[in-house]
């Protein structure tokens, strides 16, 4: 059967109707797109500081400057090895002895002296320091009432040693009458061990010694 009249309009008016949409679709695209090119980008915007949520960073720690160390002083010197051989050294302080025996004395200053002193006798002392310089004399402080002579002799680390000094003895005037003898002396230096060696001609007591020392030049009367 051939199409009525009504069916071709009715096709017609839909056909215009979808064109027409079509066309209004479009339109609106257009638009849509128009706008969104003339906005400005979000990513161009002027970003915006961003701050830290966290606290801030403390400086950093500088230590505290340390007390510069005061230099450190010299140490003291050692103390000297033993006895000095220049201060009076007293006889009765003796490390060993041989013969003799120890009274109180009457000379300036008291203490006591050794007595009873007889050929072969003798005394010892240890660790006598005489330093880097020599001495050149022994002096003894010395009482003598015998009437025979007598000698002291210094003799260094051995009783048998040759003696570096020998003093002659004579006669003071009685066992406390003091007096101050010197005898040169052969040089010696560092520490020894001084024996001081006892002889006569006769068997009998001839000296007393009060104190002993040795110099480096004139000693005091």
């Amino acid at each position: 059967m051939p199409p009525t009249v009504y069916q071709s309009r009715s096709r017609t008016t839909r056909r215009r109707l979808l064109i027409g949409g079509a066309v209004v679709v479009l339109m609106l695209a257009g638009f849509v797109v128009g706008r969104m090119a003339s906005e400005p980008s979000s990513a161009a915007a002027t970003p915006e500081t961003s701050v830290s949520a966290g606290p801030a960073s403390a400086p950093p720690s500088v230590a505290a400057p340390s007390a510069s160390a005061a230099p450190s002083a010299p140490p003291p010197p050692a103390a000297p090895v033993g006895t000095d051989a220049y201060q009076p050294i007293q006889a009765e302080a003796f490390a060993d002895k041989n013969g003799i025996d120890v009274q109180d004395t009457e000379d300036a200053g008291g203490g006591q002296n050794v007595g009873w002193i007889n050929n072969g006798d003798w005394l010892r002392y240890d660790q006598i320091n005489f330093g880097d310089q020599p001495p050149v004399q022994f002096v003894a402080r010395v009482a003598v009432a015998a009437q025979a002579p007598g000698r002291i002799e210094v003799r260094m680390d051995a009783l048998d040693a040759a003696p570096l000094a020998t003093l002659n003895t004579t006669n003071t005037g009685g066992w406390q009458n003091w007096r101050t003898d010197v005898t040169p002396m052969t040089a010696v230096t560092g520490v020894h061990t001084v024996f001081l060696t006892f002889g006569n001609d006769k068997p009998d007591d001839f000296v007393n010694v009060n104190y002993f020392q040795f110099t480096r030049g004139e000693p005091a009367s």
